[in-house]
């Protein structure tokens, strides 16, 4: 289960739920951010139109969003809607909602490095993890792009800002970033042919794919996980395979993009 730092919802708050109860005036559902809470959802706050038949609708273990109504501590549940969200917001929560989970499982291997449980996780660092990077999953981001120091900087033990890093880097892949730019180029030196494999070859790298438009046009696709470094391995290709050509006599053009 997924952990808030907080004990109740807030008003308003988009909340994901299992329903295990579906009785003909509405449905009860268990809070998966929230341990021990539950959600009520009334027979007039499940669809905008007119609900014939309850289980058209939801159904025992069904994973649900909702939107907070009222917190009553006192009854030991909220009061929650189905239909007061939009399609687009149930579809951000749960994305939202599995990446935490995903969040939740990189904080639980962590622990185990140290022989450490998940409620003590929890205790020791992710609560804390919450607070200082907004969530888990984002702190394991951080640590990934910038090392453990950036843990280590916001309060965490080097203890854990250690563990953290390497399960980051062993279950992270990098965000990816894919430009593209061209190249004419045109050579009549008698070696033309072997010239132009040439430089297209200086152009190629572990990041930078070439492919043929059209003679005399060349696409340069660049992958990296950073846009600046991005462009500037795309302008450091076109300018090694137009550097070939411009020696042999011939000449070169770098288009950022296809007109």
């Amino acid at each position: 289960m997924v952990r808030k730092n907080q004990e109740w919802p807030n008003e308003g708050e988009l909340i994901v739920a299992t329903v295990y109860k579906v009785l003909n005036y509405g449905a009860f559902a268990h809070l998966e951010e929230y341990s021990g809470k539950e959600a009520f959802i009334h027979i007039s706050e499940v669809s905008s139109g007119w609900v014939k038949n309850i289980r058209d609708h939801v159904r025992e273990n069904q994973k649900i969003v909702s939107r907070v109504l009222r917190v009553n501590p006192k009854k030991g549940h909220v009061d929650a809607s189905l239909k007061r969200i939009r399609e687009d917001q149930r579809t951000k929560k749960i994305q939202q909602w599995k990446v935490e989970q995903k969040a939740e499982k990189f904080l639980e291997l962590a622990a185990k490095t140290m022989d450490k449980d998940l409620n003590t996780a929890y205790e020791e660092v992710g609560y804390n993890l919450m607070d200082r990077f907004g969530d888990i999953y984002g702190a394991f981001e951080m640590s990934l792009e910038e090392g453990e120091s950036v843990l280590i900087e916001e309060g965490i033990s080097e203890e854990w800002a250690k563990s953290i890093a390497e399960i980051a880097k062993k279950n992270i892949t990098p965000p990816e970033v894919q430009i593209t730019g061209y190249v004419d180029i045109q050579t009549y030196d008698s070696e033309g042919v072997e010239i132009i494999k040439n430089a297209l070859k200086a152009a190629e790298s572990d990041d930078v794919e070439v492919q043929c438009v059209g003679a005399p046009r060349y696409r340069i696709t660049v992958k990296s996980p950073d846009y600046i470094q991005a462009e500037k391995e795309l302008k450091n290709a076109a300018s090694r395979c137009i550097k070939i050509i411009e020696d042999s006599n011939g000449n070169g053009t770098f288009l950022r993009e296809l007109e």
